[in-house]
């Protein structure tokens, strides 16, 4: 079970360390650059669960003036504010999120809905299609099936860290049940070589227009 407690905790005391370990795989690099191309500079875009910026805040930036990041980490946004300076930052939790409805093009959440209490995952999702205009993209990962876990030494920085991934089954149902239609799965069957095996799945969804 995930104490969001302990997550922030975490968060805050390896916030150096897991600046550096934070580099997208080939796989994660497809589904965000496709996820990219369809912001223009005017898009208002939400990064949720921003972390330190890298990699996907300082990158939306470069794309959008109108990029945002949230995280729950004070010492995380601090060093989103470095990474990418030109950003809005917000400090809030993803199952209330501090925007009104309507009002985003697009929402990103990179290994961040991974940290949600079991029971919460469909708020977040209900959030992400609350305050994304009809229409709006949704790019979120997961992983291919249920886990959930804790590392007392998370990257060997004697720090502990816990996560509920709900499975790609669960999230599709999720996704529908917010009113999001499902255009492409990164890291699902379809998109890997044979001799490959998904360690995440991003799900790239657009808000029903009603």
């Amino acid at each position: 079970m995930v104490d969001k407690k302990v997550v922030l905790q975490g968060y805050e005391d390896i916030a150096d360390v897991y600046a550096e370990e934070r580099s997208p795989s080939d796989e994660e690099q497809k589904a965000l650059a496709s996820f990219f191309k369809k912001l223009s500079t005017e898009s208002r875009v939400l990064d949720a669960g921003c972390g330190g910026g890298k990699p996907v805040l300082q990158q939306l930036t470069s794309q959008s003036q109108w990029a945002t990041g949230l995280d729950f980490s004070a010492q995380q946004l601090e060093k989103a504010q470095s990474n990418a300076p030109e950003a809005r930052l917000l400090r809030g939790d993803m199952t209330r999120l501090p925007l009104s409805g309507s009002t985003i093009d697009a929402v990103l959440a990179y290994h961040s809905l991974i940290h949600v209490p079991a029971g919460e995952h469909q708020a977040v999702i209900d959030e992400f299609a609350r305050v994304l205009r009809p229409g709006g993209h949704l790019l979120v990962s997961e992983g291919p099936g249920e886990w959930q876990g804790t590392n007392q030494d998370w990257l060997d920085a004697d720090t502990e860290m816990q996560w509920y991934i709900a499975g790609a089954e669960a999230t599709r149902v999720q996704l529908e049940n917010a009113g999001f239609q499902i255009e492409t799965e990164y890291g699902a069957p379809n998109t890997l070589a044979e001799d490959e095996e998904a360690s995440w799945i991003f799900f790239d969804a657009t808000r029903d227009r009603r």
